[in-house]
C-alpha cells in the first residue's frame, strides 16, 4: 500500500488555528458550576453538549409544528413532514451522498450497524464468507457481526493494531481476500483517537469485491465527510456526538444496496399494503423506518449540522488538534503517565494511564475539581486487552474547549498523583 497516499488521506485539514473561545457562550450548560467549580467538560467522545440553537430548535418544534408525519392531511402534519424530509436532505448534503433516498434515520450508530448486519449481511453472507474488522473497533462494530457470523456461518477476521495504535497495514492486505464480503472499520477510534486512512483501504476492499461499512460516530463532528469521495458502501453516525440530540442517528447506504435489502423491522410507515396473507413494503428509506420515528430528533439534527457548518469543520478540527497537542505535551511531561494511542494522525482524544492510580479513581478526583472525563474500557475492550490494561482515563475535545480546560486536566492529574504518592 502506498504510504504517501495513506498519509495524505489521513492527515487532518491544516488551517490556521482559530480562536473558538467565544463559542463556549453558545452552550448554556458550560456556564454552570459543578461541585462548586468551573466545568471543564472533556467527555465529548461520549456525547457533546448542545448549543442554544439546537435546544431552541427542539423547543420550537414542539411549540409550533408537532404532529405525526407522512400520512396526515392537516396542516401540522404536512409541516412536520416537510421539516422531517428537509432534515433528510440536509444530512444528504452534509455527507455529499448522491441521493436523498440513501439516507435512513435510525436511533444512532449502533442501530445503523445492526440494520446493515440484519438486513444486508444476514441475507448475503454464506458459510465460509469472511467479515473483516479491526482491533480498534467499538463494541457496536463488533457484536452485530458476531451475531451475523453465528447466524450465517461466516467467519470473523481482525486486523491487528500496532503499539502506536495504528492499523497493521500489511496484515490488512494479507487478511483481505476472495472470501472477504464485508470490511467494517471505524473512521476515528473512540478509545485511541486514531484517524484511519479510509480511502485507500476502501479501494483495496472493493478490488476483491467486498463491501465497506464505516463507523463515523467519532468523525462527523471533527472533520468534513464525503461518502462519495471515500467510496464507502455504508456510513453510520449518531446525532448526539454532533452537538445534536440523543436517540437520532443516520445510516447512509448506496441506493443499489438499499433497494434490495429487506426490512428488518415491521410496523406502520414501512408498508405499501397489508393483509393477513401478505404485506408489501415501501421503497427505501421508508422501508427501514418502521413506526413513528424520532421526528423532532431528525429535525433538530439538521440544526446541529447547520451549526457546525457555520463554525466550520476545518476550523473545529484545527482548534481541537491544537488542544490535543498542548495536552499531549503537558501530560508527557508528567512522571508515571503513559498515553495509550500515539498514532501519527489523531483526532482530539487523549487516553492515558497513571502509575498506581485506577482510571476510575483518577476520574473521581478530576470530577471533584469540575473536570469531566471518561474512565473505563470505552466499549472497546479488545483495545484494552491489546495493551494489557483494564481501562484508560480519556479526555476528548470539542469546539468549545480551551487552554483552561487543558490546564485543569493536567492540574487534576498532578493532584491525583500527590494524593496517591505517585509524583516525586
Amino acid at each position: 500500500m502506498n504510504m504517501s497516499e495513506i498519509a495524505v488521506d489521513a492527515a487532518p485539514g491544516r488551517v490556521d488555528t482559530p480562536d473558538l473561545s467565544a463559542r463556549a457562550a453558545d452552550f448554556p450548560i458550560l456556564s454552570r458550576a459543578v461541585r462548586g467549580k468551573r466545568l471543564a467538560y472533556l467527555d465529548n467522545a461520549a456525547t457533546t453538549q448542545k448549543p442554544e440553537a439546537v435546544i431552541e430548535a427542539e423547543r420550537r418544534f414542539y411549540r409550533e409544528s408537532n404532529a405525526n408525519i407522512h400520512r396526515g392531511v392537516h396542516w401540522l402534519s404536512e409541516r412536520a413532514t416537510d421539516l422531517y424530509e428537509g432534515a433528510r436532505e440536509r444530512v444528504r448534503s452534509f455527507l455529499n451522498a448522491g441521493r436523498v433516498e440513501e439516507i435512513v434515520f435510525t436511533r444512532g450508530t449502533t442501530e445503523s450497524i445492526n440494520l446493515v448486519a440484519q438486513s444486508w449481511a444476514r441475507n448475503t453472507l454464506q458459510p465460509g464468507d469472511e467479515v473483516l474488522l479491526t482491533g480498534m473497533e467499538h463494541h457496536s462494530n463488533i457484536v452485530p457481526w458476531q451475531f451475523v457470523c453465528e447466524q450465517t456461518g461466516a467467519v470473523l477476521k481482525v486486523v491487528p493494531i500496532t503499539d502506536a495504535g495504528e492499523l497493521e497495514l500489511e496484515a490488512f492486505d494479507e487478511l483481505l481476500g476472495p472470501r472477504t464480503r464485508l470490511v467494517a472499520i471505524t473512521q476515528v477510534s473512540n478509545a485511541l483517537g486514531t484517524v484511519n486512512p479510509l480511502a485507500p483501504l476502501i479501494r483495496r476492499a472493493h478490488a476483491v469485491g467486498a463491501r465497506v461499512l464505516v463507523d463515523g460516530a467519532q468523525a462527523v463532528a471533527h472533520m468534513p465527510v464525503d461518502v462519495r469521495a471515500l467510496g464507502c458502501d455504508f456510513y453510520a453516525f449518531s446525532g448526539h456526538k454532533l452537538y445534536g440530540p440523543t436517540g437520532i442517528g443516520v445510516l447512509y447506504a448506496r441506493q443499489e444496496l438499499l433497494s434490495v435489502m429487506p426490512p428488518w423491522q415491521g410496523g406502520g410507515s414501512m408498508i405499501e399494503t397489508v393483509s393477513f396473507e401478505y404485506s408489501t413494503f415501501a421503497p427505501a428509506p421508508q422501508r427501514f423506518e418502521a413506526g413513528t420515528p424520532n421526528i423532532a430528533g431528525a429535525i433538530v439534527l439538521a440544526t446541529a449540522i447547520d451549526y457546525v457548518l457555520e463554525v466550520g469543520l476545518e476550523r473545529i478540527g484545527a482548534h481541537e488538534h491544537a488542544l490535543l497537542e498542548k495536552a499531549t505535551a503537558a501530560v508527557q511531561a508528567l512522571p508515571g503517565v503513559r498515553i495509550i494511542g500515539n498514532a501519527a494522525h489523531k483526532a482530539g482524544v487523549l487516553s492515558l494511564v497513571v502509575d498506581g492510580i485506577h482510571p476510575h479513581d483518577l476520574g473521581t478526583i478530576l470530577d471533584a475539581d469540575g473536570v469531566a472525563i471518561r474512565a473505563g474500557h470505552h466499549c472497546a475492550m479488545p483495545v484494552m486487552t491489546r495493551y494489557g490494561i483494564a481501562g484508560t482515563a480519556r479526555a476528548s475535545f470539542a469546539l468549545y474547549n480551551n487552554d483552561e480546560d487543558v490546564d485543569a486536566l493536567v492540574a487534576g492529574i498532578r493532584k491525583a498523583q500527590d494524593m496517591f504518592g505517585g509524583r516525586p
